[in-house]
């Protein structure tokens, strides 16, 4: 039977019996909520004018001019916990005395900014109430954002909101009955006034917010979290942007959304309070609430000044603004543990990268959730420990980013589950108040000088032997000013190091190859000093790169008179790396600017005697760090990868262009093996991300037994069809991610991965000539081509291709012993019955056998790789 035929035969099949067959290729139709699609048209866009006005004693008002102000958000949909949304806007009254930090209490003292906030419940009026968005479900961290105590006259602006209710205008306001001086001491004390907004949590408690005992308990004083809300200031344009990092019930339990629980961002720009008719004479109240600002647009307040309250942004709850609102309604995944609890049956585990973290995350919901599918879990660990216990049986596969050396008898398959990479990602903050910097560029010599600790730190470094006038830390090296003009010069020790692994990892032999492969860095590392004459640590001249584990070679103690450093000696270079165990480890670290340097020196009064801990979190406008990270962690967290130099001037950004380019570069040398991205190819190409990687799922085509030969195979399948379909729901690819597709560029890796597939399933070893089990091998591109569709250069724009859906009889590999269904999102529902169903299922099994028929087929007519 050729191809054709057998494409002839299905079609015919079909179009005879008037059926469209769901799922993979020979596998029954499942009945399965459908996942949403997340990515096609998520986000959140909407325009609201805006006035302020006056009533005068007359009766008459004033109006100011309208602001029709647009706002945006990105994504909204199955978000988790930490992860950043960008909300921008336009159209807002320009910010003046902008705070130094916007976060939580510290950007009150500002004017006109743009407050924004989660909250629990949706602006929907129809909901109960206390499913309803209100102030009081919205979180902030401490009492002065949202509550005002024991206020003057003058300081009680809120008393003159022209739309407030009457009881609001009160002396004492918010709860009702107002608490006693026996539950809040300062709350009540004439002639102050005081308003509260108290905090109701998901439980039901309510938090009177009167001072801070009476706060939930995530909102204590050196929390693990920072303060996530923003009050951010407006360009003089009008337009401005921030990324808030959203908190599930796991990061704030008081707060409370989840995948069951409704949630919103709130949006308010501040436009000043409207106030309602003077008194005669007007009070101080009256004049405070009509006052405009005493800040120029586009100023700063590092001072910390007083500003006009009525334009602040700490009365964000006064009706004035709160009616201002822009409500954005957001939905978060399921949680980490749903396949724990919702199903019982042991997980089956792929055990290695982290690359595929966050995919993982995402499609284990689509097998744990659906009966007919395993239960998939990924195990983070080491490549190479994962590689080991794949080989020894201990591991039904590992997720692999390289060729690794077999130690046992049994050959092992590559297939190509992921395409990601690495990212070096940063937090640095621009001088005098410009915001996050947004184009970092680095190359390969300045990530050798960070890797091996040649930068001093501080002046603790300058004795060490050899490089005593090198530059503390990398914003004060030459190299650096030239490539990334106007930052700061401030020395700050997380400056001299590039956070990284502490254990062996593909990724850091990524890294190291991309040094390896470049002049200049290959000579530094030698010993050859830059042209301002820093030197590379003389620990570390020569070492052998690429490698997998980085050491930590350099043993100086500083000699110092500082006692808690004499008390407690240590190799200083060592304190300033301070590697960690996992890639998620650095995005947090970089998400909270909160380095692991380990040089902080206190006095502990109970154990009395003197220890060295963490350094405390950078403060915003003055941040600085560098980390090394998955592109995956990239995304969710929001953070920024800096373009690496390819050849000189050609800085590439991580972009699906960017890795696709890289793709098209990889070459396979023998089927079934990993496709290797050679870095002279990309010095060459000049389009290429260096840290792009392709994550395989390895596993044993012998000796494996049936069962989880069955489950790696369906894995592959699934992963590399419905898996690659881009969005955020369940069994869909995340952001930070390049869809691997039938088509195109990729087609290369899906063709591997299909034909890596069936020979799991088979547990046959290739061939003598070099072909699969069926044949073929995914090295040739002919057919689907490694460039765009139409012949265009893969810089030309993002990859495209038809995604190759579960059910195409054309997908190499396919088998009726990968049943696949839609990937469900929340727990089944209960399953419905129907007359047409029952009919539908003799056709069903006679298309099932066709489809089986012209696999088979199909095994023989795939070509052999280059």
């Amino acid at each position: 039977m050729t191809r054709r035929t057998g494409f002839a035969l299905v079609a015919l099949v079909l179009v005879a019996l008037g059926l469209a067959v769901p799922g993979q290729a020979g596998a029954p139709a499942q009945a399965a909520p459908a996942a949403p699609a997340a990515a096609k048209g998520d986000g959140y866009r909407a325009t609201q004018e805006l006035t302020r006005v006056f009533e005068n004693a007359d009766g008459t008002t004033y109006s100011f001019p309208t602001q029709t102000v647009t706002v945006t958000a990105d994504k909204t949909r199955n978000l988790r916990g930490r992860q950043r949304i960008r909300i921008s806007w336009k159209g807002a009254q320009p910010s003046g005395g902008r705070a130094s930090n916007p976060y939580g209490e510290n950007g009150l003292a500002q004017e006109y900014p743009v407050v924004v906030l989660q909250c629990r419940g949706v602006d929907d009026p129809s909901l109960p109430p206390g499913k309803r968005l209100r102030p009081e479900t919205c979180w902030t961290a401490s009492v002065a954002q949202r509550s005002q105590v024991t206020r003057s006259e003058s300081e009680a602006t809120w008393r003159h909101d022209l739309y407030a209710d009457e009881a609001d205008k009160a002396r004492v306001s918010g709860v009702a009955p107002f608490p006693g001086a026996d539950e809040c001491p300062t709350a009540d004390i004439d002639p102050y006034a005081t308003r509260l907004t108290p905090f109701v949590a998901r439980d039901g408690r309510t938090h009177l917010a009167c001072d801070a005992e009476h706060m939930p308990p995530e909102a204590a004083v050196g929390a693990a979290f920072p303060p996530a809300e923003i009050a951010a200031f407006t360009e003089p344009d009008g337009t401005g942007s921030v990324q808030l990092e959203v908190r599930s019930d796991t990061e704030n339990e008081s707060l409370g959304c989840n995948h069951r629980v409704a949630c919103s961002v709130v949006v308010i720009p501040i436009v000043g309070l409207s106030c309602d008719a003077p008194a005669e004479p007007p009070t101080a109240g009256d004049q405070a609430c009509r006052k405009g600002g005493r800040f120029a647009p586009g100023s700063s307040n590092y001072s910390n000044e007083g500003i006009d309250q009525a334009v602040g942004p700490a009365l964000w709850w006064a009706e004035s603004n709160w009616r201002h609102r822009f409500a954005i309604p957001i939905t978060f995944g399921l949680p980490p543990d749903t396949c724990d609890i919702r199903d019982p049956r042991p997980p089956t585990g792929f055990y290695g990268s982290e690359l595929l973290a966050q995919a993982a995350t995402q499609w284990s919901p689509a097998y744990c959730l659906a009966e007919d599918r395993f239960k998939y879990q990924l195990n983070q660990m080491s490549d190479e420990a994962g590689w080991n216990l794949m080989e020894s049986g201990g591991g039904v596969a590992a997720a692999v980013s390289s060729e690794h050396e077999r130690r046992g008898t049994d050959p092992v398959g590559y297939a190509p589950t992921a395409v990601t990479g690495f990212s070096i990602a940063y937090v640095v903050d621009e001088p005098d108040n410009g915001g996050e910097y947004t184009r970092l560029r680095l190359n390969a010599r300045l990530v050798a000088k960070l890797m091996t600790q040649s930068y001093l730190g501080s002046d603790l470094g300058r004795g060490h032997p050899g490089i005593g006038g090198n530059p503390l830390a990398i914003m004060n090296d030459p190299e650096f000013q030239r490539l990334n003009p106007g930052l700061s010069t401030t020395t700050q020790e997380a400056g001299a190091a590039l956070l990284s692994l502490s254990n062996s990892s593909d990724v850091v032999e990524q890294v190291t190859a991309y040094l390896a492969e470049d002049p200049d860095a290959r000579a530094f590392l030698a010993g050859k000093p830059d042209e301002w004459g820093m030197r590379v640590n003389p620990e570390y001249e020569g070492i052998e790169v690429p490698r997998a584990e980085w050491p930590l070679l350099d043993t100086y103690v500083p000699e110092t008179e500082n006692t808690c450093r004499q008390e407690n000696p240590a190799v200083y270079f060592t304190q300033l790396a301070a590697p960690v165990t996992t890639l998620r480890k650095i995005s947090e670290a970089l998400l909270d600017a909160w380095p692991n340097v380990q040089t902080r020196c206190e006095f502990d009064q109970s154990a009395q005697q003197y220890k060295l801990g963490r350094v405390d979190r950078q403060s915003f406008g003055s941040r600085f760090m560098l980390g090394i990270t998955s592109l995956g962690d990239a995304a969710r967290y929001g953070l920024r990868s800096a373009a690496l130099q390819t050849k000189p001037g050609r800085y590439v950004a991580p972009t699906d262009v960017s890795l696709g380019a890289a793709v098209r570069l990889a070459e396979q040398a023998k089927p079934m093996q990993p496709f290797v991205l050679d870095q002279a190819d990309v010095r060459r190409s000049g389009e290429a991300y260096p840290g792009t990687m392709v994550v395989y799922t390895a596993a044993r085509l012998s000796n494996l037994p049936e069962a989880d030969a069955a489950k790696v195979a369906q894995f592959i399948r699934v992963s590399t069809t419905e898996g690659q379909r881009p969005g955020s729901g369940n069994g869909e690819l995340p952001e930070g991610y390049l869809p691997i597709r039938r088509t195109g560029v990729t087609a290369k890796l899906f063709r591997s991965a299909q034909v890596v597939a069936e020979a799991v399933a088979a547990q046959r070893e290739p061939a003598p000539d070099g072909g699969g089990p069926g044949g073929g091998a995914g090295g040739d591109t002919s057919g689907g081509g490694t460039g765009l569709p139409g012949g265009d250069p893969v810089v030309g724009g993002v990859p495209t291709g038809e995604m190759p859906a579960a059910d195409d009889p054309a997908a190499p590999g396919a088998a009726p012993t990968a049943p696949a269904t839609a990937a469900p999102v929340m727990p089944a529902t209960e399953p419905v019955g129907s007359r047409l169903g029952s009919g539908l299922l003799p056709a069903l099994v006679l298309v099932g056998l066709v489809s089986v028929l012209v696999a088979s087929g199909l095994r023989f007519f795939v070509r052999v790789p280059r």
